[in-house]
């Protein structure tokens, strides 16, 4: 590749997130992944680099604003820019309001939504110096759709896509891309601590796209010329068009 991206992905270790970075280095990017098991980095980076492709790892926890900021660093100084940073990381403890599991709805706002908030932040001076950049953030066919036992996630999502709109529209050199997958495979959702609710998330996971059919959009979106600014994809299984694609009780199943 004549002009190989500096692609920084949270979220890394698995799922989208994982599968993101496979595709893009096979692609001839340079990719630096960001998660908090960096046992399972380690093992996709050698594997990257035994493919030939190029590719760096550090610890990250999006949560926290200051290691972001430290993640973003750690990329320029490896390859003295950022082109792209994927906004990936996301959890999904679903669980139906009157469980009150009021810890596991501060864990959706902090890294979620604070999380997208803290890579901009990180970002952002440097890609509006540099005058170019790309900010991608994945939200979820639940930011356009809530369904039941999904209600705090569903608004973490909301606020994801709210969030990237409004930066879109403040900047005119730095393209912004948010992402909405319906059911991917994913360890999403390992965390549900409700076994009804974790059982119905497990049936929709039926109807599950590849995480690749996701790392396939985001090397499409990264690919368009510098004047061209994919800003927003759907990206449904086929078979979502049933009663599968809908949450526990109506609406919309989540990525």
């Amino acid at each position: 590749m004549s002009n190989p991206k500096v692609i920084l992905i949270t979220g890394a270790s698995s799922g989208i997130g994982e599968a993101t970075a496979r595709t893009l280095a096979a692609n001839g990017h340079r990719v630096v992944l960001g998660a908090r098991r960096t046992d399972r980095l380690e093992k996709i980076v050698a594997e990257i680099r035994q493919a030939g492709g190029t590719a760096e790892f550090r610890a990250l926890d999006v949560a926290d604003r200051a290691d972001v900021s430290a993640f973003v660093e750690f990329a320029k100084q490896k390859f003295g820019r950022v082109d792209v940073i994927f906004n990936n990381a996301g959890v999904m403890p679903v669980s139906p309001m009157n469980a009150l599991k009021t810890d596991e709805w501060d864990r959706i706002i902090d890294v979620n939504i604070k999380g997208v908030l803290n890579g901009i932040a990180a970002v952002l001076p440097l890609m509006e110096k540099q005058g170019s950049g790309h900010i991608i953030s994945t939200a979820s066919t639940g930011a356009h759709a809530v369904g039941g036992q999904f209600g705090v996630y569903c608004a973490s999502k909301y606020a994801v896509r709210a969030i990237m709109e409004g930066l879109r529209q403040e900047t005119n050199r730095i393209r912004v891309t948010t992402l909405s997958p319906g059911v991917t495979e994913s360890e999403l959702g390992h965390d549900i601590t409700v076994s009804e609710t974790a059982a119905g998330v497990k049936q929709l996971r039926s109807i599950a796209l590849a995480a690749n059919a996701i790392a396939n959009a985001v090397l499409y979106a990264v690919s368009q010329p510098d004047d061209v600014d994919v800003n927003e994809m759907i990206i449904r299984s086929v078979r979502s068009a049933g009663p599968g694609d809908r949450g526990l009780r109506g609406g919309s199943a989540t990525q």
